[in-house]
This record gives structure tokens, C-alpha cells and sequence, in this order.
């Protein structure tokens, strides 16, 4: 290991579990979770909660305790009340997703033996890698660009880190002072499902959107993209909620309904055909998206190229 990531291992916070009570279950699995995922978990914990009529800790106790026929029978049922509800499919699975986390946990903590075997519902992941298109996004810039406010300055720099880096919205909200390097053009970010920040380079308009932002903000320590005001002012972290009603305010003022991982998706598809014209591979290109798996890269080339189109064109 290198001193470096020795360092960077240092810094982050160890969560410091001690044996797991009945009574402690929940809250040391919510212990040291990355803020955005604590609230997810939270969130979803909660509605769990309340289709059992129960407090949080008291749904965890008795969902634990129930045994695997029980508690997978509690499941099955809790994914046919969120059936019932309309919910979008990935939304039902990420509740799942958090019960199966929840058990996993009190197994590794040696509370139970048995793991959550329900399965969650299939999805057709990514139909729409496209995002807004690229002269909606400009139209988008465009109207930024009309004003002169702080805030305008801030919202530019928000558009350029989507679309010209293809960040995630958690992952531009969490950007902190210290991670912007206007002398070498660089910004540090914590990537999904990441340990370590990784150091991506900013082209040249996206530097130059970033560097007016903290000429506005100033180079105080603090997060990098603050909440303004009515009066302009505003000195608290930027929400993702914030981020995606200003994304999408944006877009229905040009007439197109977008949001923050539509800009992402919008970066990404056009990385992939900018790519295959300079003749560099779909690889080298997963530096730029950061996906985990060269798999969902995939999608984006394939809805690129129509291949089903095109054989269907053949038949017709």
C-alpha cells in the first residue's frame, strides 16, 4: 500500500462497532454510512416501519426475530404492498435491497444465520440513456448565460460538472472546497460505491464556469456549492433535491423534461460517439463514465447505434 492510500485510508471515518444487542441492531447498522446513503436507508427503514405499524427499532426487532420463513414471508408481502402502491419497480427494489442489507449485517454481526432469499422485481434498466439531447442542454446553458447573478454563476458550473464530467448529482452535492485544484485543472470526487476519490480533469470551459463560481463564492473552506438565497447569499451545502428541481426547472424552460442523471446520460452518450470518431475504445471511455461494469457502458453504445432498428429495417 502506498503511503497515499494509507492516507486517504486514514481519514475515513471507522465505524466502531461492539457487540450487537437485540435493542442495538438498527443503529449500528446505519453507523458510519456515507450521508446520502444513511438517508436513504432511513427513509426506506421508515416505510418499512409503517407498513408494519411499528416504530423503526421496533420493525427491525421483530422482523429479525421472526426467523427466515417469517421474515421472507414479511417481505413478500411488504413488495405486495408497495405493488399496490404504483411504485416504479427500482423503487421497490431498493427497498428490498435495504431489508436484504439489514439482514446481511445482523448475520456478519452474529445475530442470525439466515439471509433475506426474496428477490426483487425485474427492470428494464436504462431505457433512456440519451438524456435531454445536445441542443436542449445548450438552449439549457443558454438561458444561464442570460444572467449575471450569483446564482446563475453557481447553476453554470452545476450544468458544466453533469454534462461535461457526467458526475451524479450525490456526487457533485458532496464536492467540498478542497477538492477543486484550479492550478492543475483538477477535481477530486467520490465516486459511487468508491473508497477513494478519484482525480478527474476538467475541460477547458468547465474549468473556466468553475473558477468564476469560486470567484463568487470566494475560497472559503466549506462545500464547494452552496445554497443561495433569495438575496444571493447562502452559505450551507447544496442539497441533491435542490439540484434536481434546478435541473429540471431548466429544461422545462427550454421544453424538455430532464434531471441531473439526464445530463450525466447525455454526457456519456455523446463521449461514446466523440470517442469511436478520435478511434478510442469503448474501454477507455469507462475512465470517463466510471461504471463499475463494462456491461451498462454497453447499453449506451448499443442504444447508440439502433442495432435493433437497423435489423428491423432489414425485415420490413
Amino acid at each position: 500500500m502506498t503511503s497515499d492510500a494509507a492516507e486517504d485510508r486514514s481519514n475515513m471515518p471507522v465505524p466502531m462497532w461492539g457487540p450487537v444487542s437485540r435493542e442495538d441492531v438498527l443503529e449500528a447498522f446505519l453507523q458510519g454510512r456515507k450521508e446520502t446513503t444513511l438517508t436513504a436507508y432511513r427513509q426506506d427503514m421508515a416505510d418499512f416501519a409503517g407498513f408494519l405499524g411499528l416504530t423503526d427499532r421496533e420493525a427491525v426487532e421483530t422482523f429479525l426475530a421472526s426467523g427466515p420463513g417469517n421474515a421472507n414471508l414479511t417481505a413478500l408481502n411488504y413488495r405486495s404492498y408497495l405493488l399496490t402502491k404504483g411504485l416504479q419497480p427500482t423503487t421497490i427494489n431498493r427497498r428490498l435491497a435495504t431489508l436484504r442489507s439489514l439482514t446481511k449485517f445482523a448475520r456478519l454481526a452474529g445475530w442470525i444465520v439466515w439471509k433475506l432469499e426474496l428477490p426483487g422485481l425485474k427492470t428494464q434498466t436504462y431505457r433512456d440513456t440519451s438524456g435531454p439531447g445536445s441542443n436542449a442542454y445548450r438552449k439549457m446553458l443558454s438561458r444561464v448565460d442570460l444572467k449575471t447573478s450569483r446564482k446563475a454563476t453557481r447553476d453554470r458550473a452545476i450544468l458544466r460538472l453533469l454534462h461535461d464530467l457526467g458526475l451524479r448529482r450525490g456526487e457533485l452535492v458532496a464536492l467540498d472546497m478542497a477538492d477543486a485544484d484550479l492550478t492543475t485543472g483538477t477535481v477530486q470526487v467520490l465516486g459511487k460505491g468508491r473508497l477513494q476519490k478519484e482525480r478527474l480533469s476538467l475541460p477547458a470551459p468547465t474549468l473556466d464556469a468553475l473558477k468564476a463560481w469560486i470567484d463568487a463564492r470566494g475560497t472559503e473552506p466549506g462545500p464547494l456549492f452552496l445554497n443561495c438565497d433569495r438575496a444571493g447569499q447562502g452559505n450551507g451545502r447544496l442539497t441533491g433535491t435542490a439540484v434536481y428541481k434546478l435541473v429540471r426547472s431548466l429544461g422545462q424552460s427550454v421544453g424538455v423534461e430532464t434531471r441531473p442523471h439526464g445530463l450525466r446520460h447525455l454526457g456519456i452518450t455523446e463521449a461514446v460517439r466523440a470517442a469511436q470518431k478520435a478511434g478510442y475504445g469503448i474501454e477507455e471511455v469507462l475512465d470517463f463514465s466510471r461504471h463499475a461494469d463494462l456491461k451498462t457502458l454497453m447499453v449506451y453504445v448499443d442504444r447508440d447505434r439502433d442495432t435493433q432498428g437497423k435489423i428491423a429495417s432489414l425485415i420490413a
